[in-house]
């Protein structure tokens, strides 16, 4: 029976590069995918793209395929990857710039584009935003981008017409697995139970290393095995769809039943119910079964037809966020830092700060779980504070709900409309160095430009994609 190979090499823009390096190399793979978009990531992309029209893609992507092309050269095989973001024409052509710096010849590269409709944007004001149940209309604020989640028709249109390399602007994470076993295993895009399969074969790779172990681990409890050499998975497909996940010999990390597990409930809201552009999956029978070391076949997926709509982010400018964070230590540390906010509260009346929100943080005490909740669990109290059974006392001996911290970071952040405003909040955190209390250091500051997503369902006929092809830096078509 026949068999692809796919290799994940990244799980997110920023990942690492070598376990890729090592998949080309060692892999025996048909394919290899670059999974490197978020919801924000375009739209910050699309920025880029505004300020030179000459970027737009992933700021790691020459680094990237400067390493996959080296080992391209000893062990070729096809890479699809989203890592075009707003301009995959772009990354095309830079690609194909390298490539011929390289000596590598005759590559084909396609870029497929389709999924931008941002000069569209005004046909669908109307349409119900997801998050906020309000039309569109209503986000007073910049429009930045507007990206539908396609599918893997035009992945496999590019393959079709021989593309070794395959870029990509935003289709759905599971479409770049998708598109190159439909290929393969020549499925139409009305089988679905095969494309239920394949969406759950590139759901597991999506995120690279954490269906390895990466985010898995948690010491003492689910330990890992050399997590700074993380192996990255290999998908082992055959025609029925079926497939084994695996990874390199000689990497950290590990495949169980129980990390693909974990990887099969990631971002999943309804099992039965797994909606992307090809299909509706459903992984609601799914079965993993430990199949050697470092083996797991996962089989039992199936799927129905998509409901013809794209899920389209639309991204915004939403604030700035003025930030700033100072430590303080030792003894009474917290109480200092307790002081240190109040001298805030009060410095930000008088300034007059203008903001929407307001939060103070003491990481390492209450910055995941807010206050009650964390003086659950670690034991803190504000020192001097009576409760019903007991007051905290300044000697950490003394405490019956455990020690004061001896080092506490003050972190401040507050929504702002304007840039001037933002900044004032990490001046007056940077002003406490002289201004009391005692023994602050490591003071920062930083304004944040944010960008919000706003998600649409955008009939699927309203796109229209197309691929494109060049060849070692020259324009084929």
């Amino acid at each position: 029976m026949k068999q692809v190979r796919i290799g994940s090499g990244a799980g997110y823009a920023g990942d690492r590069i070598e376990p890729a390096v090592d998949l080309i190399r060692r892999g025996n793979l048909d394919y290899i995918i670059f999974e490197c978009l978020a919801e924000r990531t375009i739209s910050i992309a699309q920025k880029k793209k505004r300020e030179n029209p000459d970027l737009g893609y992933n700021d790691l992507f020459e680094d990237r395929f400067d390493a996959i092309l080296d080992a391209w050269k000893v062990r070729p095989v096809k890479v699809i990857t989203n890592m075009g973001a707003a301009n995959p024409e772009a990354a095309a052509k830079k690609c194909g710039e390298m490539a011929a710096k390289k000596g590598i010849n005759n590559i084909k590269i396609a870029w497929i584009l389709g999924d931008d409709i941002g000069d569209r944007l005004d046909q669908y004001m109307d349409d119900t935003v997801i998050e906020t149940k309000g039309p569109l209309k209503d986000i007073h604020a910049e429009f930045l981008s507007a990206n539908g989640y396609i599918g893997a028709s035009g992945i496999v249109a590019a393959l079709k017409e021989g593309a070794d390399i395959v870029i990509t602007g935003r289709v759905a994470d599971p479409s770049l697995v998708v598109g190159p076993l439909a290929y393969e295993f020549g499925w139409a895009f009305d089988q679905y139970e095969k494309l239920g399969k394949a969406t759950l074969v590139g759901h597991l790779l999506e995120c690279a290393g954490q269906v390895t172990g990466g985010y898995f681990a948690d010491p003492g409890y689910k330990d890992v095995p050399q997590l700074w050499n993380l192996g990255f998975p290999i998908a082992i497909v055959d025609e029925s769809g079926d497939a084994v996940i695996t990874k390199l010999n000689q990497t950290g990390g590990m495949v169980t039943e129980e990390t693909v597990r974990e990887q099969m409930l990631y971002e999943i809201q309804d099992p039965a119910n797994y909606f992307t552009p090809d299909v509706i999956a459903d992984f609601s029978h799914i079965q993993a079964i430990q199949d050697g070391k470092d083996r797991v076949r996962v089989c039992g997926a199936s799927g129905k037809a998509p409901n013809g709509f794209y899920k389209t982010s639309v991204g915004y400018h939403d604030c700035y966020i003025g930030e700033g964070q100072i430590s303080y230590g030792g003894t009474n540390a917290l109480r200092r830092a307790e002081l240190a906010r109040e001298i805030l509260e009060h410095r930000f009346e008088i300034i007059g700060l203008e903001y929407s929100e307001l939060r103070f943080d003491y990481i390492g005490v209450n910055s995941l779980y807010k206050d009650r909740i964390s003086r659950e669990m670690g034991g803190y109290e504000k020192a001097g504070e009576t409760t019903a059974d007991h007051t905290v006392s300044l000697n950490p001996s003394e405490n019956s709900w455990g020690k004061l911290p001896t080092e506490v970071r003050l972190r401040v952040a507050a929504r702002c409309a304007t840039l001037k405003q933002a900044e004032k909040v990490g001046n007056e955190v940077e002003a406490l160095y002289t201004n009391g209390p005692s023994g602050g250091g490591g003071a920062v500051k930083a304004v944040k430009d944010i960008i919000s997503i706003a998600s649409i369902l955008i009939p699927a006929e309203d796109f229209s994609i197309s691929v494109h092809m060049l060849r070692s830096g020259e324009e084929l078509k």
